[in-house]
């Protein structure tokens, strides 16, 4: 009964992160629109030093509401499963994946701003599928499978070529946090949960020679 309760309060917990980062993404957008002004300028720009700014700043705006929707599912799924199997490390991975993936952005982008979360969506996302095959850990396999699943085309986001009408989109920032997500799936495969071992009953295969007792030739039958 207590396993239950502990059970409970880890899948309530897990819904912190991704909840009060939501929150915070959603405060953000709702202000910008109320107040009709564009703070796309605290993006991420490329080598510029105004541009670094946007390391911290970027994965908190958004061009408009579609854009925000579009990254709050994924972040709200992701926050979640990230904090019920890596709880002691979720802060960290979110963290190092905001800052990994916009400093390589900053370093290695196209000259324009570069703005939203989809960089560190794109971060937690390998980092999960990693994990789970790197550990061999049967629910982080099933939580593989279900980010496969649900964002196995988020592949095609990393290769401009599939986007030649929309060069709005930051494939760059997409690119920069599948490979961070990598990154730190590699660094931390000894963190989480790990396989229980399995432990085999031997089976008892003597044979009680109390209970067999050789039959004389004659009561054996006949054996086909």
């Amino acid at each position: 009964m207590e396993s239950l309760k502990q059970e409970k309060r880890k899948l309530l917990s897990s819904f912190i992160y991704p909840t009060v980062w939501l929150l915070i993404l959603w405060v953000i957008r709702i202000v910008e629109s109320y107040t009709q002004s564009d703070w796309g300028e605290w993006g991420v720009f490329p080598l510029t030093v105004l541009g670094l700014r946007g390391i911290i700043f970027a994965p908190l705006l958004h061009a408009d509401f579609s854009h925000i929707f579009a990254n709050s599912v994924p972040i709200f799924i992701l926050g979640f499963l990230l904090s019920y199997f890596f709880r002691k490390i979720a802060f960290n991975i979110i963290i190092l994946s905001w800052l990994l993936g916009g400093f390589w952005v900053w370093l290695s982008a196209r000259p324009a701003y570069h703005i939203g979360a989809s960089g560190v969506v794109y971060s937690l996302t390998a980092f999960l599928f990693f994990i789970g095959i790197f550990k061999r850990h049967k629910g982080l396999m099933a939580v593989t499978l279900l980010v496969t699943f649900l964002y196995g085309s988020m592949i095609w986001g990393v290769v401009p070529y599939f986007f030649p009408k929309q060069q709005d989109i930051s494939w760059e920032s997409h690119l920069m946090g599948g490979i961070a997500g990598l990154i730190l799936a590699i660094y931390y495969r000894k963190a989480g949960p790990e396989q229980k071992p399995h432990v085999w009953e031997e089976e008892d295969n003597d044979i009680d020679d109390d209970y067999y007792m050789e039959l004389p030739p004659e009561e054996h039958g006949n054996l086909a």
